[in-house]
């Protein structure tokens, strides 16, 4: 059986995917799985050993600056063959153009499970999964009903391989995020690179772009002795989170990668709530802030009172708490402490 998988985008959403990859592998032995993503995060899928052909797109270029023959290749490559099915892992109308382009059956999730409920008037067959449930398992029970198998009820398997076990304590700081709300104050990030370097352990710092450089060598210029790397694709990405022993990280797609990869991660929360899109995996810590008006979900931060921080709700995220959870993270793990703290 040949299956196309229409998930675009984003990082987190991409890797919360995965789980019910490997569901699928194990259920239908024999499946033979296409996945249509756009080109910035064709890496991921083609981590996970079920998937056989990655098919790029760049839909968020083409917003910007639409280039017909671009397009009309990637429509070429979608439809090069037919599939026995097409699951809409994203429920968004520009998913489901690119069902509409391919050859086969498709199933998605229905008018009240998609994100865009419209969209689900253009799938043949349409799937049951509610918004109280977290992404993965959402995933997870959309291509259960597609391929007609039972729910799996074991734990959410990634698929991906397990790094090394890095030889001393480090620390990766993961400092970056798309809005504005989901970032943790720089100061703090210097106070907890600090702790880490009092403690003896090693912080590491990672850039994607000019922004996160600025950033991190802000921090590793008051935190002396922390480290800064590049980590400007995907695949360098996921190098720098497989060498940390832990990690600590705002809201954020490489959060879900080191979740992902088994790393042991606080994460930190503020406009958004872990509930529903949280890291999952073996020792994910979640800390959420406590304010009146988060989660506001919103991408900026509108609130004009008097706070301790900017944004104001990570207040009640002082560094010495995560730092807490960062040590006891690193004692759980069986690692010793060089320094005193």
């Amino acid at each position: 059986m040949r299956l196309l998988v229409v998930k675009t985008s984003s990082l987190g959403d991409i890797l919360n995917t995965l789980p019910a990859l490997s569901d699928a592998g194990r259920e239908r032995p024999g499946l033979e799985i296409h996945w249509a993503v756009e080109e910035a995060f064709a890496a991921v899928p083609a981590w996970h050993p079920a998937v056989a052909r990655v098919i790029p797109v760049g839909l968020r270029r083409w917003r910007r600056k639409p280039r017909a023959r671009e397009i009309l290749a990637s429509i070429r490559r979608v439809r090069e063959q037919r599939y026995d099915l097409i699951i809409d892992a994203q429920g968004l109308a520009k998913s489901a153009l690119l069902t509409l382009a391919a050859r086969g059956p498709v199933c998605g999730f229905d008018f009240t499970s998609a994100r865009e409920g419209i969209v689900s008037l253009l799938y043949g067959r349409r799937a049951t999964a509610s918004w109280e449930l977290h992404a993965i398992d959402r995933q997870r029970r959309l291509f259960a009903q597609a391929l007609g198998y039972p729910l799996p009820q074991t734990a959410p398997d990634f698929g991906l391989e397990a790094p090394a076990r890095p030889e001393k304590p480090r620390l990766l700081l993961l400092h970056g995020a798309t809005w504005e709300t989901k970032r943790w104050p720089e100061a703090y990030w210097i106070d907890l690179a600090r702790h880490a370097l009092d403690a003896g352990i090693e912080p590491l710092l990672r850039w994607h772009d000019a922004g996160e450089r600025a950033e991190a060598e802000r921090i590793a210029a008051a935190a002396p002795g922390t480290q800064v790397l590049a980590a400007p694709d995907l695949e360098a990405l996921r190098r720098v989170i497989a060498g940390a022993s832990v990690v600590a990280a705002n809201d954020s797609g490489p959060a879900h990668l080191a979740a992902a990869l088994g790393i042991p991660s606080v994460t930190l929360y503020g406009a958004t709530r872990p509930e529903h899109n949280g890291t999952v995996g073996p020792g994910q810590v979640h800390l959420a802030a406590e304010f009146p008006c988060s989660p506001c979900r919103n991408r900026i931060c509108t609130y004009k009172g008097p706070s301790a921080a900017v944004p104001a709700c990570y207040g009640s995220l002082p560094p010495a708490r995560v730092w807490r959870e960062v040590k006891r993270l690193i004692s759980d793990k069986g690692l010793a402490f060089p320094g005193n703290s």
